[in-house]
């Protein structure tokens, strides 16, 4: 549209110019989708120019200026509508913190599978001395013992970002308090609703910009880099090629490192929906006073009577 080029002189004129462009640029990316996922099919393949240029307008927007106010003005449209209907708000709030606790859950047991997986490592390993474990029905997955050592820090990892925002959504992440619990329920939620736009927020873009462009790397060549223009990583689209990382610690070791690439994604991005749902609980509780804390929030039920005293503390 060139708003950005004509009022971008001074701070202001480039902030509203960014978020009246948001709208032309959300919608061409809409309507346009093959120029920038027609690379999708060929995921680890060879690709053709439009889609290895296609692939690196996905990897430049994915953490671009453009993509931060396509999602802010998401964010003011549906807070104006939250702020007119809170009903519509709520609904937001249960579905970002249901999304949280459904992911964290299923994710949670990767503990189990570690465990498990650990102790046959060992019997394995210790008792049969055998070098190497299968398994599968009919079609068997073989690896060395040393890559079923090494994939239980995959689960670790899984753990931490896939159950972060489940956790915050149960409580369970200590807090060091210092005035918190001396001021009133509403200062409380607007101490919440800051802190939720003022760190939460800005931490996990900071995470996401650098964690977007570490993960390409580890999966195409040229690499593309955060201070690349757009017109200097299609020119590098003439030789971009898919280069998985499959480089292990060790010569028969895991060599799915690049899963901790995207992990680190997936929980910034995880992060971010759930400072949004924070936002507007601590809204909502502000506004509709003490009677709605806690309300529709989907806690996990311990069954023991210390363990919940210890959760209600934290």
């Amino acid at each position: 549209m060139g708003l950005v080029e004509s009022w971008g002189g001074n701070a202001i004129g480039w902030f509203f110019a960014h978020l009246i462009e948001a709208f032309y640029n959300f919608f061409y990316a809409i309507f346009n989708p093959g120029l920038w996922l027609s690379w999708v099919p060929t995921i680890n393949g060879p690709m053709e120019t439009e889609q290895k240029e296609a692939l690196m307008r996905f990897i430049y927007y994915g953490a671009s200026v453009e993509l931060f106010f396509v999602v802010l003005v998401a964010f003011l449209i549906v807070t104006t509508i939250g702020v007119i209907n809170n009903r519509f708000m709520w609904g937001c709030v249960r579905g970002l913190e249901g999304f949280a606790n459904v992911v964290g859950r299923v994710a949670a047991w990767a503990g189990l599978l570690m465990v498990l997986q650990q102790i046959v490592i060992i019997f394995m390993q210790r008792v049969f001395a055998v070098a190497e474990i299968s398994i599968g029905f009919g079609a068997t997955f073989s690896k060395d013992v040393s890559w079923w050592s090494e994939e239980l820090k995959f689960y670790n990892a899984m753990i931490v970002c896939l159950c972060a925002a489940y956790t915050f959504v149960q409580g369970g992440h200590v807090r060091v308090d210092l005035v918190y619990s001396a001021i009133s329920f509403r200062a409380k939620r607007v101490i919440d609703m800051l802190g939720s736009m003022i760190f939460m927020v800005p931490g996990a873009l900071v995470i996401w910009l650098y964690g977007w462009f570490f993960m390409w790397r580890h999966l195409v060549v040229p690499n593309p880099s955060a201070s690349d223009t757009l017109d200097r990583l299609l020119t590098k689209a003439r030789a971009l090629r898919w280069n998985i990382e499959t480089i292990g610690f060790s010569p028969n070791g895991f060599n799915a490192y690049f899963l901790f690439k995207v992990l680190l994604v997936v929980f910034t991005l995880m992060i971010l929906l759930q400072a949004v749902a924070f936002f507007y609980r601590s809204y909502l509780e502000w506004n509709e006073g003490p009677e709605s804390e806690g309300k529709y929030l989907d806690k996990d039920v311990l069954g023991d009577p210390t363990a919940e005293t210890v959760a209600k503390i934290h």
